[in-house]
């Protein structure tokens, strides 16, 4: 028999928020992180808007001689895994410092690092590049600084699987534990990429929400007149652990993480495959991992990315599997933008405290349902109670990757 994994700890950062109950609260709110940027002039981009991390002090985290080693994205992940590490209690000692280890991802990495290492060598040659370029950018140095901060010495991994980043972090993680390589996992992603380069990639993708009058409101899932997505950044990290190993320590027990699926759409590089028939197998992948059914679910944290193809899409899939059951979905990106490879892991967070509270964030500024989604249930603009013992979250990213987790309310 597998062992069991539960969530001890959870740190989230986003623009909403720089701490999980800030997040939370604001959720519940249906406060919306989205506004004008201001990491750099945008004034000649066709998208002008974000969801920032607002008043972040990296120094709270990080010795100053240290910042400059480190991109945005590291700063990000440091600041979650501490909230984490410290809202479970986790002492890495050495009777246990190999049993502990870290999967941070991030989709992008430090592209803040590259455009700046860039100019750098354009403007002054090679000898102006930074000797920290390289640690400071690529994308498994968020796990490696986590990892060098407490000194866990177990697993030590990173994913960047797009914007499934963080979901198969955690996923992994799960796995990892239940197999027995680890006993603790600090596990989510990160991510920092709100740049001219990032901002300015999507966009010419047309992939971006160019609502720049009205920021708040730019983030639309499932509403009939959404054009694009909101990016956004930050962090979510969990501590993920074998339940008598929390239970040993006298750990206090957030929820259960029982189901994990991953798939391949095979399909396209940026367009989910007709039908959204991956995500329809994840999901699917995910209920066999748990040995659930649909109708066990009492929440779904959907990718919803306010994009026009994916979110009728995702809808579709939703149908598909869920039937005539009409489970409740909702998709925080309304409110936090898309973190892009952190998405995963702070919508994991969030699904757990929905799961914790019996409350379903919404999904804000549905104000037209999409024709094509009429008599689903998306929370629409309020919170509300419900009672939950499963929730799943879902992650979906450019390349057709796919991945879904089931969480399960803690009781006993």
């Amino acid at each position: 028999m597998s062992r069991r994994v539960v969530v001890t700890g959870i740190g989230l950062i986003c623009g909403i928020g720089n701490t999980t109950e800030a997040v939370w609260s604001a959720l519940l709110a249906g406060k919306s992180g989205v506004a004008p940027i201001t990491l750099f002039d945008a004034s000649q981009h066709a998208c002008k808007i974000a969801a920032e991390v607002k008043n972040f002090d990296p120094l709270q985290f990080i010795e100053k001689k240290e910042l400059k080693k480190m991109g945005r994205f590291i700063h990000f992940a440091l600041a979650a895994a501490a909230e984490a590490m410290a809202s479970s209690g986790l002492q890495v000692t050495p009777e246990n410092d190999e049993q502990v280890g870290v999967y941070i991802g991030s989709g992008i990495g430090g592209f803040d690092v590259i455009e700046r290492e860039h100019t750098a060598l354009m403007e002054g040659g090679p000898r102006k590049i930074s000797p920290f370029f390289i640690p400071a950018s690529i994308v498994n140095l968020a796990a490696g600084q986590v990892s060098i901060r407490y000194g866990a010495k177990g697993p030590n991994m990173a994913s960047a699987t797009a914007c499934t980043t963080s979901a198969h972090a955690i996923g992994d993680s799960f796995k990892i534990i239940q197999r027995g390589d680890a006993d603790v996992m600090i596990a989510g992603g990160a991510e920092g990429a709100i740049t001219p380069m990032g901002i300015g990639g999507f966009a010419s993708m047309r992939a971006l929400s160019t609502r720049n009058e009205e920021p708040e409101r730019a983030s639309r899932p499932w509403d009939k007149d959404r054009d694009g997505f909101v990016v956004g950044e930050g962090s979510g990290i969990l501590i993920l652990e074998e339940l008598e190993f929390a239970k040993k320590r006298g750990a206090k027990i957030l929820g259960e993480v029982v189901g994990y699926g991953m798939s391949g759409d095979a399909y396209h590089i940026t367009s989910p495959a007709p039908q959204h028939e991956g995500a329809f197998r994840v999901m699917r992948n995910a209920l066999r991992d748990a040995k659930l059914q649909p109708t066990d679910l009492g929440y779904v944290n959907a990718h919803g990315t306010s994009t026009p193809i994916g979110d009728e899409l995702e809808a579709q899939a939703i149908r598909n599997l869920f039937g005539e059951y009409k489970v409740p979905v909702s998709s925080t990106k309304s409110m936090t933008g898309h973190l892009l490879g952190g998405a995963g892991g702070l919508e994991a967070g969030i699904t757990l405290l929905a799961l914790r509270d019996q409350m379903l964030p919404p999904t804000i500024n549905l104000e037209n349902q999409d024709e094509s989604t009429i008599g689903m249930d998306f929370v629409p603009n309020q919170a509300r109670p419900a009672k939950l013992d499963y929730a799943l979250s879902n992650s979906f990213g450019f390349g057709g990757t796919n991945g879904s987790l089931i969480f399960k309310r803690w009781t006993e």
